[in-house]
């Protein structure tokens, strides 16, 4: 049987048919009853449907349309592409680490969206509640999260980080080159707020980034030379850089035994003597009958560049300026042998010309300043009428001493403080050694098969980890930090540790794909990608995804993911 509508004496009816054969064998249809007009409002045909609707236990309209309900649009684009990372970089392996330890609450729902967080929208734990009611997070009802459930899994996080460390290092492994891995070695500050004292705090005060005193714990990381973090570890915030090398290597050895070689580049605070022997010491653990050992190159810090100036002779220094007269905005790289090892020397006479000015310019204006002190100390001699308040010789010499210390040339510029006059001297061999190591960059290195030059653009590179902690410290938001107990803190750490792999992730296959976005302007385009949900006259709600644009579209292909579509994202949620 069917509807169909008929038209008599300018009405439409809608009747009831039914087809059928006759005696005859041929098809006929015949009129079982008439349902009513189809333009009469309260006749005959809407009582019949409003009984229909009551029958089938759904809710009867009053008028002709239907009433409709729009729910809240909820984000989609961002979370979507950062669940299809997640899941084929093989994070979601930590759900195993978890169900072995029997915990009842979804440890690795909480510690996904924790990461996804802080690439969104970084916020508090509770913050991270609130921005769930705004993303359609699949495969997680963020509904059933709570505050309390966050701050179990970062405590189940650090209780099982040996296996989570292991289910992380393994989905690194293949990013990893194993023929030749230059990697990357610094550490920052990460400010952290609180009074209390814990046990174990991590937590020092001292000189902020910002120059304010501050509590604060040191975030080491290991960085590739593709930029892929691998590895990670918290210090206390009064840790000293240097001792921290050589035990941050072995392990990362130890987590990545497939790598045949291994050389380092390390900034200037982790050059020292004891670095240099324990380094010259480990072995890289990777197969075969010649094990090779681990290779660096650290830069020197400037306070130690006097113990050089007898291997940067004036003759050198020479040959190396008469070779830049072409161009001297290119660096002369030279090398010698320093306690067994190589020294590389990057000269850049432009730089170094610049450096010596900004010197020289720095000492005229002291020099003013203390013909400026002597004058009003000898018109007080003189019985002169002086503004303000009066001056004395140890006065005079503790300002211009505190103003030679702030212009950083305190080697420089001596002045005599045991003296009862204020006096002063330029230190000529100290100014001299000071412009001989204008403009130079140098290197400590224990690798043979690299050219000079090559070992300078090996330590240049390391800027890349610098744009790391930028990451960490703008778009992922690790500081300030907020708890206060050691483990929830190096949670904390962990978190935004994972975030900052898939942030590199994002960034690698965005430049793999001739994209000009980054990685926080690609999620912010993706966030326009949203879920809607629609309800009919309180019928089952009606859920769909908003249409994709060219642009996130190719987002989605410069990421290789796949866009989301109405069954996709239903079947995850």
């Amino acid at each position: 049987m069917f509807i169909k509508v008929t038209t008599s004496g300018g009405q439409r009816y809608a009747r009831l048919v039914e087809s059928f054969r006759n005696e005859s064998g041929q098809p006929r249809q015949r009129t079982v009853a008439t349902l009513g007009r189809i333009d009469e409002r309260g006749g005959q045909l809407d009582a019949l449907l409003a009984g229909l609707l009551r029958t089938k236990g759904r809710a009867v309209s009053d008028g002709d349309a239907p009433q409709l309900r729009f729910e809240s649009a909820l984000a989609l684009g961002d979370v979507w592409a950062l669940d299809a990372l997640w899941h084929e970089l093989g994070f979601d392996g930590l759900g195993a680490v978890f169900r072995r330890a029997r915990f009842t609450n979804p440890v690795e729902h909480a510690i996904r969206v924790m990461v996804f967080n802080r690439l969104c929208d970084p916020d508090s734990k509770l913050g991270v509640l609130r921005w769930l009611t705004s993303v359609a997070m699949p495969g997680i009802d963020g509904g059933k999260l709570t505050h309390q459930q966050l701050l179990r899994s970062m405590d189940a996080l650090m209780d099982h980080q040996a296996a989570v460390d292991d289910c992380v290092a393994a989905l690194l492994r293949p990013l990893i080159d194993q023929d030749l891995s230059v990697v990357f070695y610094d550490l920052t500050t990460v400010r952290a707020e609180g009074l209390s004292q814990q046990e174990g705090d991590v937590r020092r005060f001292g000189m902020s980034k910002h120059g304010i005193i501050a509590r604060l714990f040191l975030l080491g990381v290991v960085q590739t030379a593709d930029g892929m973090p691998i590895y990670h570890e918290v210090f206390d915030g009064n840790t000293a850089e240097a001792p921290t090398l050589e035990p941050t290597l072995r392990k990362v050895l130890a987590r990545y035994p497939h790598i045949r070689r291994l050389v380092v580049v390390a900034d200037r605070g982790l050059l020292s003597l004891d670095n240099i022997e324990a380094l010259s010491q480990l072995r890289v653990t990777g197969t075969g009958a010649h094990r090779q050992p681990l290779e660096f190159i650290l830069a020197v810090p400037g306070r130690r560049y006097g113990e050089f100036v007898d291997l940067l002779s004036a003759k050198a220094c020479q040959s190396a300026h008469s070779a830049a007269q072409d161009d001297p905005s290119k660096d002369i790289v030279t090398e010698c042998q320093w306690q067994g090892q190589r020294l590389v020397v990057a000269h850049n006479p432009q730089r170094a010309a610049e450096q010596t000015e900004e010197r020289r310019q720095r000492i005229q204006a002291l020099e003013l300043r203390a013909a400026q002190l002597a004058g009003k100390l000898d018109a007080q001699d003189a019985g002169k009428a002086q503004r303000g308040r009066k001056l004395s010789d140890s006065g005079a010499k503790a300002r211009f001493f505190h103003e030679v210390s702030d212009a950083h040339l305190a080697r420089i510029i001596k002045v005599d403080l045991k003296s009862d006059l204020f006096t002063y001297e330029i230190d000529e061999v100290a100014l001299a050694r000071a412009q001989l190591m204008d403009g130079k960059l140098m290197l400590v290195t224990n690798v043979k098969d690299m050219a000079a030059d090559e070992i300078v653009r090996r330590y240049r590179s390391l800027a890349d980890i610098e744009r790391g902690f930028r990451v960490l410290k703008s778009q992922i938001e690790i500081a300030p930090v907020y708890h206060r107990l050691p483990e929830r803190i190096r949670a904390h750490a962990s978190i935004c540790f994972m975030a900052l792999i898939l942030y590199r992730v994002m960034r690698q296959r965005l430049k793999r794909a001739g994209s000009d976005l980054s990685p926080e302007s690609a999620l912010a385009d993706l966030r326009r990608i949203q879920r809607h949900c629609v309800r009919i006259d309180n019928g089952e709600p009606i859920q769909g995804v908003s249409t994709i644009h060219p642009r996130q579209a190719d987002v989605l292909a410069a990421l290789n993911i796949k866009e989301p579509s109405h069954d996709a994202q239903m079947s995850l949620l």
